[in-house]
């Protein structure tokens, strides 16, 4: 496990390189888990509520002997989306969206960009009872009981040195606007980052357990919500599970205590569907990515067996090439069967709902309002990539990007105070590693 010193120096964000890479996101994105307590408190996340209507991706209807399930699907961009605010939207994951659009830039996208939806899942291997949890992909599977069908849900989990437990467990408790007990080793981390914590946090907007906890029969782990939705698919907990505000709320309210939950690592996945077998990959998560070779050699082993079911012939370089891609989406793999472009176009498109699902909206600034400008960019698209990512930060900084002397602003607000407005200024500061000077009302 690295040190919280050593935590604090990789994840430092140097706008001027400006690479999305895992550990940035998890500087932004982590939050806390493991120690809860109840709290009175009645409080309700505001968001926008339209739903993707048009194809399903949540639920769906199996048979005893279905293993694949969905549909791949498109939709076009409006100016300043984000591959976050379409994931939210279209139950996916940042990592989902973001490996199956390698071309993509996460936070900087044009309109009328065409973005794909890896709406299609293999069920993992194991008991369809209860709640599935797939490490590799980064996704739940609920199913409920007497009933022919799957509901699943994207979620975040352990990082690197705090990884979810692997195993059978159950669903031991349901708590409702949950306190959280801040453990030791997470308050000596906060000390050194020089971010201290109070020893609990209540509910409402600043507890990183969301509205909605279930802790698990592993001690300390519980499935959770999250302040900081834009996390989902990434590994950003100590620990625990954590989904969208608006699907733990849904979950919570569907399980039981008792309900058994089975977590697994299956990076790579097989399955027919009538008369064509798919796999379906993704990276070894980095605690079994020694494994990978024998991962990759069962994964073979097993593609033999299916495909001696049917007598069927295996096309082993399109196999390699999908395993070396590991983007996620569901490939025919047999002899003459279709490649992934030709996959792809075929996709559904989807129309671009007027309103995205928790999209962040940024409030216009006046004169009586508090707010922080940044450093300078020569590159718009640096500047517009700032803006977003604050816009995405739990809770959010309102930001926008502006244009001054030929270069490049973000201002951030607007705040209601000068406490708040250095608190925002320093959160800037550590977290990616560039000037924010607090500026008070014009009015003033």
């Amino acid at each position: 496990m690295i040190s919280s010193t050593q935590q604090h120096n990789v994840f430092r964000i140097n706008l001027s390189h400006f690479t999305l890479m895992p550990m940035l996101l998890l500087a932004i994105f982590a939050s806390g888990c493991q120690t809860l307590s109840i709290t009175p408190e009645e409080t309700h996340l505001a968001v926008w509520t339209g739903k993707a209507e048009s194809i399903e991706n949540h639920e769906f209807s199996i048979a005893d002997n279905q293993t694949l399930v969905g549909n791949l699907a498109t939709v076009d961009t409006n100016e300043n989306d984000t591959l976050s605010d379409l994931a939210r939207h279209f139950g996916l994951g940042f990592t989902d969206i973001t490996i199956a659009n390698p071309g993509l830039d996460p936070w900087a996208l044009s309109a009328n960009q065409s973005v794909l939806l890896p709406l299609e899942f293999i069920l993992p291997e194991a008991p369809r009872n209860g709640l599935v949890l797939n490490l590799a992909n980064m996704r739940m599977f609920y199913y409920p009981k007497n009933q022919a069908k799957v509901i699943t849900y994207p979620v975040g989990i352990g990082r690197d040195g705090w990884n979810t437990p692997i195993g059978a467990t159950k669903i031991v408790a349901k708590k409702a606007n949950p306190a959280w007990t801040v453990p030791a080793s997470i308050l000596r981390e906060h000390q050194q980052l020089g971010d201290p914590l109070p020893k609990v946090i209540p509910s409402g907007p600043e507890n990183p357990l969301g509205y909605y906890a279930m802790p698990l029969g592993f001690t300390g782990y519980l499935i959770h919500g999250t302040n900081k939705p834009y996390g989902i698919g990434m590994q950003i907990s100590h620990g625990c599970v954590q989904l969208y505000p608006e699907d733990v709320e849904e979950l919570f309210h569907q399980v039981d205590i008792g309900t058994p939950v089975r977590i697994v690592h299956q990076p790579y996945l097989a399955a027919w569907k009538q008369d064509m077998l798919y796999i379906e990959a993704h990276q070894p998560l980095d605690k079994w990515s020694k494994q990978d070779k024998k991962l990759q050699k069962d994964l073979r082993k097993k593609l033999q067996k299916l495909a001696a079911e049917k007598n069927a012939d295996i096309d082993w370089p399109s196999v390699d090439a999908v395993i070396n891609r590991a983007d996620g989406i569901p490939t025919p793999i047999l002899q003459n069967a279709r490649e992934l472009p030709a996959i792809t176009a075929d996709a559904i498109k989807v129309q671009r709902p007027e309103q995205l699902y928790g999209q962040p909206v940024v409030n216009e600034l006046t004169a009586n309002d508090w707010s922080v400008v940044t450093e300078s960019f020569d590159s718009e698209t640096d500047a517009q990539k700032l803006a977003a990512m604050l816009n995405h930060q739990g809770p959010q900084i309102p930001a926008r990007k502006i244009a001054k002397d030929g270069v490049y602003q973000v201002v951030a607000g607007p705040f209601t105070s000068k406490k708040q407005t250095r608190i925002i200024a320093n959160r800037i500061k550590s977290t990616f590693d560039l000037e924010a000077t607090p500026v008070k009302p014009l009015t003033n």
